[in-house]
């Protein structure tokens, strides 16, 4: 009888990792690491605490032969400083790319953003995977997400072989995300900025976990959005999420940016305020047809949390 073959998953203390690793461990023997916090799995779960680019994570590549590996451990934009955010996210990702090359690894998914596209007044009502990327044009904060795509583009291209999957998420949100758009959907008062309420969307933790355990058992490579047919004012959501809208004046365009930096809004930050002026729909039918994926949450069941949060 065969063994289950090794798999890598990064980020593997983050909620999306956990629910990744609950659908993945009866098929394949994962291997666990996070370079940010120490991870507490089952014991028939190997964990470390490891930065990509330190020697010993080699060690890890020698010692379990992996099939394939599930890379989340991209640090999000209200992670870190700049700097560290472009250590992490950049060469970082080019590390393990190159040791996935190395030691012959049959495939690799790596998580993106929508983010990438960037949010501009003239982005057409849904963005497919053939737009491009404006976001390092818009802020030098996106950068590292961009340069990570640019990266693993290159390797799809140069090494076949290695089979890479890109994925471009929506809003990821649900219990116990931790990025900026879920972390101000908690609070009780939410800045939004006077005369704009751009289109968004959200995607359930569990469904975008789903989402990630299709793409990698199925292995059809490529880049892909996840998103859901459904889209909502931002103001709207606000409102369903049982926040009170605190209005920030839009003008001058520079105000709510000194504002957010002076007042310390850590998920309302600077870099991220034209997504919370124009719309970055993306479409998600190339994903949906290729792998049968049909998100399980609606955006009342979304939205239900957060409001039950404030009562």
């Amino acid at each position: 009888m065969n063994e289950k073959p090794y798999i890598l998953i990064t980020g593997a203390g983050g909620a999306l990792a956990q629910a990744v690793i609950h659908r993945l461990h009866d098929r394949y023997r994962i291997v666990a690491c996070d370079s940010r916090r120490e991870v507490t799995l089952p014991a028939n779960i190997p964990s470390y605490h490891l930065d990509v680019q330190k020697r010993d994570f080699e060690d890890l590549f020698r010692e379990y032969h992996f099939e394939g590996v599930i890379h989340l451990g991209r640090l999000g934009a209200n992670e870190g400083a700049r700097e560290r955010r472009y250590n992490a996210n950049v060469t970082g990702t080019q590390k393990l790319l190159e040791l996935c090359v190395k030691y012959h690894v049959g495939q690799i998914l790596v998580l993106s953003t929508y983010f990438v596209y960037g949010a501009h007044p003239l982005n057409p009502a849904y963005l497919t995977e053939s737009a491009p990327l404006k976001a390092s044009g818009i802020t030098m904060d996106l950068v590292d997400s961009v340069e990570l795509e640019n990266l693993a583009m290159i390797y799809f291209w140069k090494h076949p072989e290695l089979k890479v999957t890109l994925l471009r998420p929506c809003n990821i949100v649900g219990p116990g995300v931790n990025n900026s758009i879920s972390q101000l959907l908690m609070k009780e008062r939410v800045p939004v900025l006077m005369g704009f309420s751009p289109m968004m969307q959200f995607i359930h933790l569990d469904d975008m976990a789903e989402a990630i355990t299709l793409a990698f058992c199925k292995n059809i490579p490529g880049i892909y959005n996840v998103a859901p047919d459904d889209v909502v004012a931002y103001q709207h959501a606000v409102t369903l999420c049982g926040c009170r809208k605190q209005h920030i004046p839009s003008i001058p365009p520079q105000l709510p940016v000194i504002l957010s930096r002076v007042l310390g809004w850590k998920h309302f930050p600077p870099y991220l305020m034209d997504y919370f002026k124009y719309s970055a729909t993306i479409n998600g039918r190339q994903f949906r047809e290729t792998f049968g994926f049909t998100p399980r949450y609606s955006l009342s069941d979304i939205f239900r949390h957060y409001a039950l949060l404030k009562k």
